[in-house]
């Protein structure tokens, strides 16, 4: 009974990880590590101790790196912090409007947040494109740990 409880648990810890890669109050892929490390400790699963830190490393990695390229990615195009938080507000409220929402939201909330520091529509589209390929990026790599991690998950149910 204990197994199976572990095992509902993780299931839900591994959807939340994977969600949690798109909504930014969600950290994705440490959720996702929760699940996988829930179904370790079950009869339905064993990991080598190999994969399970080398999967620790990488969700360190991705949440330092889910902190840096988006600033990476708006300094590069010559943005500022306005622009970054524009692009997560964006985010939030394009969440919203559907898969298309999640595209366009950051990109008009980074311009937006531009807009705000430095009345220059040029220069916050150009912010606001940086800012929007670094958060973008950012997605990109939760989303990959993530998946990489449901995949062992999936994996070692069915086997």
């Amino acid at each position: 009974m204990y197994d199976y409880l572990l095992l509902v648990f993780a299931i839900i810890l591994m959807i939340l990880g994977i969600i949690g890669c798109l909504l930014p109050v969600l950290p994705g892929p440490p959720l996702s590590y929760l699940g996988l490390l829930l179904l370790h400790f079950t009869r339905f699963a064993a990991f080598s101790s190999t994969l399970l830190i080398t999967l620790a490393v990488v969700v360190v990695v991705v949440s330092i790196l889910d902190y840096v390229v988006p600033v990476w990615g708006t300094r590069k195009f010559g943005g500022s912090k306005y622009g970054a938080r524009g692009a997560t507000v964006g985010l939030i409220i394009g969440l919203f409007l559907g898969p298309l929402g999640i595209i366009i939201g950051p990109f008009i909330g980074a311009v937006v947040g531009e807009l705000i520091f430095k009345d220059d529509m040029k220069y916050a589209i150009k912010a606001g494109f940086g800012s929007l390929l670094g958060f973008l990026t950012g997605i990109g790599l939760k989303l990959a740990a993530s998946f990489a991690m449901t995949f062992y998950f999936v994996k070692a149910l069915i086997m």
